[in-house]
């Protein structure tokens, strides 16, 4: 078996550039729904979607879809699904679930229901009564939404965003994967000056360093899928290979990250050490006021506090027009800044160009999108 559906699971907001993400890889038959995007691919495409997407949050096998409104039809229909295809004996096959707008609510009932069906499938392929369930995992997910039912296995393990280089991080770290999609939004090039004036744990400058020499987000993790029998030891070689041909690690890049507390400096230094990109990104304390760069046409990308805690929000108001103050100073620059504060084009003191919904976590957002003037004019932002 070597032809599979995927779904490469993303944040609300992003999934535009999640197929974009798709479709450059290389994978056909892209559809875009709301938090996915569903492609075709082979087992080295399984591989290959875990080591390179950077903005999709997890890459998921479909093994179904169907309609189902009472128990018995989400059981018949799961058994009818080949099961003994996908899972060896020995799989260890865990079932988690969520239903939104279905009759079948009880998410702990269909997950067993789920879970008797496969196990009555796998019984008949394999002619056991019993499964230790002591090899490679399969996470098994049973989705229902208005009444369909989804059932898909976890290629990835844990979360993408995990890309093995942020082992310590500040209390709100901003995810990989949305500090990708910042990044990924703007027109930022390799050889074009980067700033992150609140670099907290280094997230975005790291994800810009990784962009700017084309690292695969997944070079230095593992992934769940890669204990299957359904791919081998040669997809995955063949995919690192491809990883490693492709990066371009003599690319110069001018990435700074600079934070106000010298506790998150150290954090950030000790993270890019960890990325090991270290040599790329220069990290200073400073405060937003004292930016100064000589340089034409930079980037400078944040998420500076939204200040939703007690006792912060004046602070953060002024902070907003310092912000305002200091950039609008280096009119060539683009700035892009994700906050929740509806209020933040008010204090920064300039209507933003563009801006865009995300959700960071639970948290309603904008991304405020200040295009540079010379860059404006060249057709870049």
């Amino acid at each position: 078996m070597n032809h599979f559906t995927l779904i490469a699971t993303a944040a609300m907001g992003i999934e535009a550039l999640v197929a974009k993400e798709v479709k450059n890889l290389g994978f056909e038959n892209v559809k875009v729904d709301n938090g996915k995007v569903m492609y075709e691919s082979s087992s080295k495409g399984i591989a290959r979607s875990n080591l390179w997407l950077r903005t999709a949050d997890r890459v998921k096998l479909l093994v179904g879809e169907f309609k189902a409104t009472t128990y018995d039809e989400l059981f018949e229909q799961t058994k009818a699904l080949p099961w003994s295809d996908l899972l060896p004996r020995d799989a260890k096959f865990p079932v988690i679930g969520k239903s939104i707008k279905s009759k079948l609510y009880s998410v702990p009932d269909c997950q067993a229901i789920v879970k008797k069906a496969i196990v009555e499938s796998l019984k008949e392929k394999y002619n056991v009564s019993w499964f230790e369930e002591t090899g490679a995992t399969y996470r098994i997910e049973i989705a229902l939404h208005k009444d369909i039912a989804t059932l898909t296995i976890d290629t990835s393990g844990d979360g993408l965003h995990k890309r093995g280089y942020r082992y310590l991080h500040n209390v709100a770290p901003l995810k990989e994967t949305l500090a990708a999609a910042m990044i990924m939004l703007t027109n930022w090039q390799y050889d074009q000056p980067f700033v992150d004036p609140f670099c907290g744990s280094g997230t975005i400058p790291i994800e810009a360093a990784m962009i700017g020499q084309n690292i695969a987000p997944g070079f230095n993790r593992s992934f769940v899928s890669q204990k299957w029998h359904l791919l081998s030891s040669k997809d995955w070689r063949e995919a690192a290979e491809e990883a490693e041909d492709l990066a371009k690690y003599d690319r110069n890049l001018q990435i700074m990250g600079t934070d106000i507390d010298h506790k998150m400096v150290e954090l950030s230094v000790n993270n890019a050490e960890e990325a090991g990109l270290s040599e790329l990104i220069t990290f200073k304390q400073m405060q937003v006021k004292d930016f100064h760069r000589k340089e034409v046409g930079g980037y400078i990308v944040c998420n500076p506090p939204y200040g939703e805690r007690i006792g912060e929000k004046i602070q953060v108001e002024q902070l907003y027009r310092d912000m305002g103050e200091t950039f609008q100073q280096f009119p060539t620059w683009s700035v892009y800044v994700l906050t929740s504060n509806e209020k933040f084009e008010t204090f920064y003191g300039k209507r933003a160009t563009k801006k865009r919904k995300l959700y960071n976590g639970r948290i309603k957002t904008d991304y405020y999108q200040f295009f540079g003037e010379r860059t404006k004019s060249f057709g870049k932002h």
